[in-house]
């Protein structure tokens, strides 16, 4: 694993005047493995503090420009404008990735569906499949359980099946919620982190496979080997970036993410190490 430079300058002075806290913000995806990641890395460092909280992607990164959070947590890739908006504080960020997240489709357990093509899965996401029928036999409405504009998530699955998502779309405030309203729901799709089904919140729902060719096997964002061989189509990188002249007061924390402990965290949480 390795920290990559995403911009060309030196800023002097650091994100926070108080070497004993760090504060992360952002990725609602990351937010609960990160609160764990947390709480081991005080045990053996009681003198540091790590405060986290969610908010999405978009806000982790905000929060790093403008000086509120040491650490932007973030399940993309930081955006061209972004980076843009550091360059003109004259600002050098750096971004370290500790772990991989898997997308799990959702639906409710009653809905006869077990596997969905990314074909119909963007004909659903974009509004052009306005009714379960045609993958289900069942004539009920589709319903859409997303993120917000300002979530990774959101902004992961739009890219990676290149479409821009129905106006129609739910927007919930994270994970748990999309879940809870596909319990309720049962003609509702959903997307989320695959660490959230796998942690006993999948009473209720299904996780759908997905297929991405004609002739491709259909593969559970549950199912480590396939990750581990990247064969799953929406798994990704989950990236934190800082700042780096904050890199030595937040160097501790990283390095227990990397380690044997924090590897073993990351793997028992749903999500998967980086090798």
């Amino acid at each position: 694993m390795k920290y990559f430079t995403v911009c060309l300058a030196v800023l002097l002075n650091s994100c926070s005047g108080d070497d004993k806290t760090i504060k992360i913000k952002g990725s609602d995806t990351e937010v609960n493995l990160a609160v764990l990641l947390a709480e081991s890395f005080h045990k053996v460092n009681s003198e540091v503090f790590v405060s986290i909280s969610g908010g999405g992607s978009g806000l982790g990164i905000a929060s790093l420009l403008n000086g509120t959070a040491d650490i932007a947590n973030s399940s993309r890739s930081i955006k061209n404008e972004e980076v843009s908006l550091f360059k003109v504080k004259g600002e050098l960020v750096d971004s370290f990735i500790f772990a991989q997240d898997a997308i799990a489709f959702v639906v409710a357990n009653d809905l006869p569906i077990d596997s969905i093509s990314t074909t119909d899965l963007a004909n659903i996401l974009n509004g052009k499949s306005k009714n379960w029928s045609a993958l289900t036999g069942k004539d009920l409405p589709v319903n859409i359980y997303g993120r917000q504009s300002n979530s990774g998530t959101h902004d992961f699955v739009k890219q990676k099946l290149g479409i821009e998502f129905t106006p129609y779309a739910k927007q919930m405030n994270g994970n748990a919620q999309i879940l809870e309203a596909i319990k309720t729901d049962h003609s509702g799709i959903g997307y989320v982190g695959a660490g959230y089904v796998s942690q006993g919140q999948s009473k209720g729902i299904k996780v759908l496979l997905i297929t991405s060719g004609k002739n491709e096997k259909a593969v559970s964002p549950l199912d480590g080997s396939m990750i581990a061989n990247g064969k799953y189509f929406f798994q990704r990188p989950l990236f934190q970036y800082f700042k780096s002249t904050s890199s030595y007061k937040i160097k501790p924390f990283l390095d227990f993410e990397k380690s044997k402990d924090g590897q073993g965290i990351i793997q028992a949480s749903g999500y998967y190490p980086v090798k």
